[in-house]
């Protein structure tokens, strides 16, 4: 008998979801290839090249559209959004992790050289939201009316319609411009967490917040993997690159369920991280220890 999980997962099309979300990006905020790495793969072999850490929301009921980031890959993964939900146009609306540069220069796409979008509805924390309206060239969007910012609270859904609520964290991650945040997506059935950058679970904890309890309580985890271990970057101090490692949190979680590690889907894997490779024996493993790797156009009814 199936999971009301697994049944979900597999019901991915429209007339069957009123509320779907589409994996659009997976890799960290330089892509993959990056820029100035002349001997990678995914330079010659297209399939192995990755856009930057993205999700979509399709509401097919309402046929409204949201993002979650704006990244530097913000017009492909418009189009592949607008393609799925047989839409046009801006989304109905983006939220905003943090303002490292995967995460929202992709707003330029939406200002009067590009788009010129109209009072696109731009969902962030508060010191997000008064980093883009007092800064170069974020504020022209604002008072060119291309975005329209809408502060929300962490911890306090923002609800879009009946069916489709957000919802925030502030997590612990580099802040030299603007808090981070966390983002639980609560669908008609399902609820996915989304966390592409944090420094530690640990850190996190100290906060309040156990990423256990979070997984827990949640159906779907996208969660941060920008590095398997700390032998990754060779000649680099990795104690001050501080994410989780993806080996770190799958020994975490290994003490739980199938059914628990089966919810985390490992995502904003670094271009060094070899989980990117699908015959690697780091994807090997995470497959094999319970846990999942998020793929580019994998598609959940919510």
């Amino acid at each position: 008998m199936l999971t009301l999980l697994t049944a979900a997962i597999q019901a991915i099309a429209p007339a069957q979801c009123s509320v779907e979300l589409v994996v659009l990006g997976v890799s960290q905020d330089g892509g993959t290839p990056q820029v100035n790495v002349q001997d990678d793969p995914a330079w010659e072999d297209e399939s192995l090249r990755r856009r930057v850490v993205s999700l979509g929301v399709i509401d097919h009921e309402a046929g409204t559209r949201y993002m979650f980031e704006a990244t530097p890959d913000f017009r492909e993964q418009l189009h592949d959004l607008n393609e799925i939900a047989g839409t046009e146009g801006a989304p109905d609306g983006v939220f905003l992790t943090h303002a490292h540069i995967g995460h929202y220069t992709g707003l330029m796409f939406l200002g009067f050289e590009s788009m010129g979008a109209d009072n696109v509805p731009v969902f962030t924390l508060p010191l997000m939201a008064e980093f883009l309206s007092t800064n170069g060239p974020w504020d022209q969007l604002v008072r060119y009316e291309n975005i329209d910012l809408r502060v929300i609270t962490a911890g306090e859904p923002a609800e879009l319609n009946d069916r489709l609520s957000v919802s925030a964290w502030d997590v612990p991650h580099r802040r030299e411009y603007a808090e981070t945040a966390g983002f639980r997506i609560q669908g008609p059935n399902l609820s996915v967490v989304f966390i592409p950058d944090i420094d530690s679970w640990a850190e996190w904890a100290e906060q309040g917040t156990r990423i256990e309890d979070v997984v827990m309580e949640n159906d779907i985890i996208y969660i941060d993997a920008s590095f398997f271990d700390d032998d990754e970057l060779p000649g680099r101090d990795m104690s001050a690159i501080p994410h989780p490692r993806t080996s770190e949190t799958m020994d975490l979680f290994q003490g739980f369920s199938d059914e628990i590690r089966q919810r985390i889907r490992f995502i904003h894997y670094n271009h060094t991280n070899p989980i990117r490779y699908p015959d690697s024996d780091q994807a090997q493993e995470v497959l094999e220890r319970g846990y999942r790797i998020a793929e580019e156009g994998e598609r959940v009814c919510l």
